[in-house]
C-alpha cells in the first residue's frame, strides 16, 4: 500500500495498482479517514448503517400502496410527501423498495394480453386442411384496390376455390367457402379452414357458416404472420411472376390474368414441397403414377450409364406423407 501511496499520485492510481495486483477500490478504501469509512461503508449485522431497518422499508411500502398514491410515480410520491413536511426516504430507495417487492412495472390496472398457443395441424391427405386468405391488388386508381380471396389445399397446394372483388367482405367470403365446400364434396368432420385474424375471417357470419356445415374453425395468433405460411408463400408465387401487372386496368383483366395463373399453376407448376409434383396431380390422386411413371426413366437412365450415378440407383422426389402447421417439437416438419 505504501507503493501506492508514493507513486500513486505520480505515475497514476490505475496503472500503479495494476502493477501490484491491488484492487484500485482497496487504495481508496485505504485512503478515506476513518470517520469517512464509519459513517459510508461501516456495517452493523451485515446491514449498512445508511439502510433502512426492515420497519421503515415496510413503512414506505405501506405508503406506496396507499390508494392516493397507488396510481403515481415514486417522484410524486416523494414530491408530495415533502410539501406534507414529510421525508421517509429518497425517490431512489423508494424503487428499490418497490423492485425488491416485484412491483417495478406499470402499476396502474391496464390490459394484459394473454398468452395464444400456436395452432397445430396436421393435414396426411387433401381436402383435411385448407388455409384462406385475401390479398390486394392495385388497381390504375390511386387507393382503391381489387380483392383476391384464394382457398388452399395445405396438403396438395391447389386452389379449391378463388375470386376476385371489388371489395373485401365477410359476405363475399362466406359465398366463396360455401361454394367450394360443395364442390369438393366435403362432409360434415372432415375439414379444417385456417386463416389468419382478418375481420373477414373472425366475422360471425363466417363462423356461423363453418359451424352449420360442420368445418372445424383455426386462426393464426395475433401478429403472428408464420402461422399462414402456405397461403403467404402461395400469394408471393403469384406476385413475384415476371409477367405480373404491377396494377389491373378493370375487374375484368384481374379475373382474367388470375384464371390463366391458376391454370397454370395447378398443371403446369412442378412444386419442391410435394416431391414437384403439381397441385393438381397430387390433389386428384395422380401423383403415385406419376412417381412410378419416373422411377421407370431413372432406371431406364441408369441401366444405359451407371458410371454416370455415383450414388447408385437414382430415385424420384418423394411425396411427403405428412404435412403440418406449426408442427410440435417431436414431428418432423415438411418442406414448405
Amino acid at each position: 500500500m505504501n507503493t501506492v501511496t508514493e507513486h500513486g499520485p505520480r505515475l497514476g492510481i490505475a496503472p500503479t495498482c495494476n502493477a501490484i495486483n491491488l484492487a484500485r477500490a482497496t487504495y481508496y478504501r485505504h485512503m478515506r479517514s476513518p470517520a469517512e469509512r464509519a459513517s459510508g461503508s461501516a456495517r452493523r449485522g451485515g446491514r449498512p448503517l445508511r439502510a433502512l431497518s426492515d420497519g421503515e422499508r415496510q413503512e414506505v411500502l405501506d405508503l406506496l400502496h396507499q390508494p392516493r398514491f397507488a396510481d403515481r410515480a415514486p417522484a410524486e410520491v416523494y414530491a408530495t410527501l415533502l410539501d406534507e413536511e414529510r421525508y421517509l426516504c429518497s425517490e431512489r430507495t423508494m424503487y428499490r423498495i418497490l423492485e425488491t417487492a416485484g412491483e417495478v412495472r406499470e402499476r396502474r390496472d391496464q390490459l394484459r394480453h394473454p398468452s395464444y398457443a400456436a395452432p397445430e395441424l396436421l393435414a396426411t391427405k387433401p381436402n383435411q386442411v385448407w388455409s384462406w386468405d385475401i390479398t390486394k391488388l392495385r388497381t390504375m386508381a390511386k387507393w382503391t384496390y381489387f380483392y383476391l380471396y384464394v382457398i388452399l389445399d395445405v396438403f396438395s397446394r391447389y386452389a379449391v376455390g378463388w375470386m376476385v372483388a371489388e371489395k373485401e367482405s365477410a359476405a363475399l367470403a362466406k359465398r366463396l367457402i360455401d361454394e367450394t365446400y360443395e364442390r369438393q364434396g366435403i362432409a360434415p368432420g372432415q375439414l379444417t379452414l385456417h386463416a389468419d385474424r382478418g375481420s373477414p375471417m373472425i366475422a360471425k357470419i363466417t363462423t356461423q357458416l363453418l359451424a352449420d356445415l360442420g368445418v372445424a374453425d383455426s386462426h393464426s395468433r395475433p401478429h403472428v404472420s408464420n402461422d399462414n405460411p402456405f397461403s403467404e408463400a402461395q400469394f408471393k408465387t403469384l406476385k413475384y411472376r415476371p409477367e405480373y401487372p404491377d396494377r389491373f386496368g378493370s375487374l375484368d383483366h384481374a379475373r382474367s390474368f388470375h384464371g390463366e395463373f391458376f391454370r397454370g399453376y395447378h398443371t403446369e407448376h412442378h412444386h419442391s414441397g410435394i416431391g414437384y409434383m403439381t397441385p393438381h396431380q397430387v390433389h386428384h390422386g395422380l401423383a403415385e403414377s406419376a412417381t412410378a411413371k419416373r422411377a421407370v426413366v431413372l432406371a431406364a437412365a441408369h441401366a444405359r450409364h451407371p458410371e454416370r450415378f455415383v450414388h447408385g440407383l437414382p430415385t424420384p422426389p418423394a411425396m411427403p406423407t405428412e404435412v403440418w402447421i406449426n408442427p410440435p417439437n417431436h414431428s418432423p416438419k415438411e418442406a414448405q
